[in-house]
């Protein structure tokens, strides 16, 4: 934008120029708002001192022109005099003017219209006003007023507006302005001898900037300052200077941050710097407009290259906010740059900084040789500070670490703090181990609670057996159980009883042996019990402590598993056998019956046990108790003890008959005297009926010393017996024949004569008949109220039921057998397997004994009932009388 004339012109993007007549006399000041389309300018409309504010709206129009918004005089009060400078914040709430006379006019509310601002005066002085700049943090506003003589920062956001003085010396016009937030939003205020930058309630930094300041302009983290080379200058008003047609100003651009000078040319009296549209454009007096294009942040970067400008690029990146990739391409180039100069050490923290981008080979191939180990140590650290390191480069930094010999790096580097640990702990105690740094290997295991690796070492590389049972007795439940499991030989073999004790604990309820409150919270958990049958095999080559450690576990424990109470077993029945001392012997013998006596053991381990040692007391025990009465009459035998034989047939005969039988025979195979074993025998089986006495005769006809003598009181008995039996036999013959007979009789006369009914007695309630009265001809009568009450069925006499129904029972089971029958001998006849058949047929019960009534011999055969017939003998007839 220009203003001459009265008119202010634009100027498009396209170099178009336009104006309007904002003024009738001439534009002093202007002010573009960046993020509004408000141009705020004062200036005059008649002659004298009478400055008028108008802003103006550039979007919206009057009569193609824009739109003047608001006009108001700018003069302080009553008093005529010039506006030397204005601002306006970004939020149009404020405007502040001020004027060569000192004052500074502050215009509160919204500047775009009068009804909505109010105007005071802020600050009054002696020396012109020559720069003012608002800075608004967060909510906190401030206005910096910059004078000839002292520059001061009033706080708006109190309503007091309190005022700081901030320096004794001032500007001169154009030279102060407001840094972006990357400064801190300063105020920058450039002098004579220095730039100083203000914050609102101190001064800042300085920069020894040298020469007479015309001008001075911050955009984009970039000061400009336009400096004039006139070697004696005439000072003007406000500061200014009367420049000669042949002077020249120089154009200088810095980058704050970086520290280096972007830009710097002359030109010939120049009116104004402005930025816009991403350039910087410089105005001169003789109508010249100079145009300054940004270089991209690439190509900057690569000018710095060619002149190893490095550090300086690194900071213009970092201000740039280049990406992390880029800034670590320049810290490879860097490093390179060193590494080609012999500046190693410089080089290696470069490559440091490119850790996480750059593949870790390439700086370390470039570090490999054994002069330069330091430098790669120093790689590596870094690499596993940051957690980018693999097992690799653990293994090679604590190689170099024992290459060096430094002790001090070594331990510093296995005895950072939990968060500090960058390394695979695993791979790291692998090298140490090969290294030989057992120690170390061992810190760094317990620390991070490796507990196999500390193990390993400790038992296996420094031979420390108590230490490593001390270790294990410390751990966790699951992890100690695991590792007595494996390391339970080795440390039985060389401390029996620690070890020994620690088992006893592991298996009963485990307690960890670290802090009081660890056990706490673990009592209060579930009981930690190992299996102790599978630990009997650590003390394979330690029966003593084997045996202690069984006898504790079934005190402490009676439930414990069967193989420990078979391994005690073994252990006492191996101590008896052994045993010379008849007393200790007997103590032995006492403590293997009671373990047997427990029922805890297998009872086929326990036998063969047993039987190994020969020991009799518990081979009998046992016999007796899985009821293998044969096995103790073939272990008398065996022994030949017939007492004991005769004694075991007494004592399970009841159980097993068949143990009388075999007692004859083993008897009977005897060529001693055992008469009286046999004649006892003999009188049991007479007694119980055990055998037929032709096969005890075909028994004792083996032995040549049982002779007839032997037997004869048994063959008499047999006999006697024999004799009443048959007796008895043809007595009940005789019985049934009679009970045939007269049923006979009574079916005959049942069929061809009349029966009369005398009963006067109810059957059922034993009162005197009455009519209506029922009448069978079994001869019951029965009230026919207590027959329709008691009868199942009108047919049948209530009486004779059950006997008639267990008759019909038995025909019909006798119609059934004898269809099973047939069946049978088909199935046998067509089945490869009889056998199969038969078993099953016995599984059915189709063989059991049924005992049949029949004719006596000689008798006429009458056949089989008439259907008729059965009827008539189990159907009686209702009759009412």
């Amino acid at each position: 934008m220009l203003h001459m004339d009265g008119k202010i012109w634009l100027l498009t993007r396209s170099l178009q120029l336009t104006s309007f007549q904002a003024y009738k006399l001439r534009v002093t000041h202007l002010y573009q708002l960046k993020q509004h389309s408000i141009l705020v300018s004062v200036g005059q409309d008649e002659q004298g001192i009478n400055p008028l504010v108008k802003v103006w709206n550039l979007e919206k129009r009057d009569s193609g022109n824009p739109l003047c918004t608001r006009i108001f005089p700018a003069i302080p009060g009553s008093k005529p005099t010039e506006v030397s400078c204005l601002s306006v914040h970004e939020n149009l709430n404020f405007m502040a003017i001020g004027f060569t006379d000192g004052s500074v006019v502050l215009t509160k509310g919204d500047i775009t219209r009068d009804r909505h601002s109010k105007t005071l005066t802020l600050h009054e002085g002696t020396s012109p006003v020559t720069g003012l700049a608002f800075r608004q943090v967060a909510k906190v506003t401030h206005l910096f007023v910059a004078t000839l003589e002292k520059v001061h920062c009033y706080t708006l956001s109190i309503k007091e507006y309190p005022k700081v003085e901030l320096d004794t010396h001032g500007c001169a016009l154009r030279c102060s302005s407001l840094a972006d937030p990357s400064q801190d939003s300063q105020f920058i205020v450039a002098g004579d001898e220095c730039v100083y930058l203000y914050q609102p309630d101190e001064r800042g930094p300085c920069f020894a900037f040298d020469g007479h300041k015309l001008l001075a302009h911050w955009h984009r983290g970039y000061l400009f300052l336009l400096i004039s080379d006139a070697k004696s200058p005439n000072k003007t008003e406000f500061g200014s200077r009367e420049n000669s047609p042949s002077d020249k100003q120089l154009l200088t651009i810095y980058d704050l941050d970086n520290k280096f000078i972007a830009y710097s040319a002359s030109f010939d009296d120049v009116i104004d710097v402005v930025a816009e549209w991403g350039s910087f454009y410089i105005l001169t007096r003789d109508g010249k407009m100079f145009v300054l294009q940004e270089k991209d942040t690439q190509t900057k970067l690569e000018m710095l290259f060619k002149k190893n400008l490095f550090v300086m690029a690194i900071n213009l990146a970092k201000s740039q906010h280049l990406d992390s990739d880029g800034l670590s391409e320049i810290f490879r180039q860097y490093g390179d740059h060193l590494y080609l100069k012999g500046d190693h050490d410089g080089a290696i923290q470069q490559y440091i900084r490119t850790i996480g981008k750059l593949e870790p080979s390439y700086v370390i191939r470039k570090f490999l040789d054994a002069q330069r180990i330091h430098n790669l140590t120093a790689y590596l650290q870094a690499l596993h500070r940051q957690s980018l390191a693999n097992a690799d480069h653990t293994t090679l930094l604590l190689n170099c670490y024992t290459k060096l010999k430094d002790s001090s790096k070594l331990e510093e580097f296995i005895k950072s703090s939990e968060s500090e640990v960058h390394f695979d702990v695993e791979i790291a105690i692998k090298v140490l181990r090969q290294a030989a740094y057992h120690s170390h290997a061992v810190f760094l295991a317990e620390k991070h609670m490796h507990h196999e690796w500390y193990l390993k070492i400790q038992l296996e590389d420094l031979k420390n057996y108590q230490e490593g049972l001390r270790y294990i007795g410390r751990l966790p439940f699951e992890q100690a159980e695991s590792n007595m499991k494996r390391y339970g030989k080795t440390l039985m073999h060389h401390v029996p009883e620690g070890t020994t004790l620690l088992l006893k604990g592991l298996c009963t309820n485990y307690q960890p042996s670290g802090d009081t409150a660890e056990k706490d919270s673990l009592g209060r958990g579930l009981v930690n019990k190992a299996n102790s049958e599978e630990f009997i095999p650590i003390f394979a080559n330690n029966p003593r402590e084997l045996k202690a450690f069984l006898e504790h576990m079934i005190e402490v424990d009676p439930r414990s598993p069967q193989g420990v109470y078979d391994t005690l077993l073994e252990l006492r029945l191996q101590d008896w056998a052994h045993e010379q001392d008849p007393v200790r012997k007997k103590v032995l013998q006492g403590e293997a019956v009671s373990l047997l006596r427990s029922d805890n053991t297998v009872f086929d381990k326990a036998l063969v046990l047993c039987q190994m040692h020969n020991f009799k007391e518990g081979v009998l025990y046992l016999y007796e108790k899985g009821k293998l009465y044969q096995q103790i009459m073939h272990y008398h035998m065996q022994n030949e003890e017939y007492g004991k034989v005769v004694e075991a047939c007494k004592r399970y005969g009841d159980q097993e008959g068949c143990l009388w039988e075999q007692a004859l025979g083993y008897f009977a195979r005897k060529e001693e005297d055992c008469k009286t074993y046999i004649s006892e025998v003999l009188h049991h089986i007479d007694q119980n009926n055990l055998m037929p006495p032709l096969l005890v005769v075909q028994t004792l006809a083996h032995n040549s010393t049982a002779t007839l003598s032997v037997i004869k009181d048994y063959l008499i008995n047999k006999l006697q017996r024999e004799s009443q039996q048959i007796e008895d036999d043809e007595r009940k013959i005789r019985q049934y024949r009679e009970e045939t007979a007269h049923l006979r009789s009574e079916i005959q006369e049942l069929k061809t004569s009349a029966k009369i009914f005398q009963k006067t007695k109810c059957n059922m309630c034993n009162s005197p008949l009455e009519l209506p009265s029922v009448h069978f001809l079994c001869s019951h009568s029965f009230h026919q109220h207590c027959f329709e009450s008691y009868a199942e069925s009108e047919a049948e006499c209530p009486t004779c039921t059950p006997e008639n129904r267990k008759v019909m029972d038995m025909l019909r089971a006798q119609d059934q057998k004898r269809d099973l029958h047939d069946h049978f001998n088909r199935q046998l006849r067509s089945s490869n397997d009889g056998f199969s058949v038969v078993a099953d047929y016995f599984g059915r019960g189709v063989f059991n004994k049924l005992t049949l009534v029949t004719d006596p011999p000689g008798s006429k055969t009458v056949g089989n009932l008439e259907v008729n017939l059965q009827r008539d003998l189990l159907i009686h007839t209702k009759r009412n009388c």
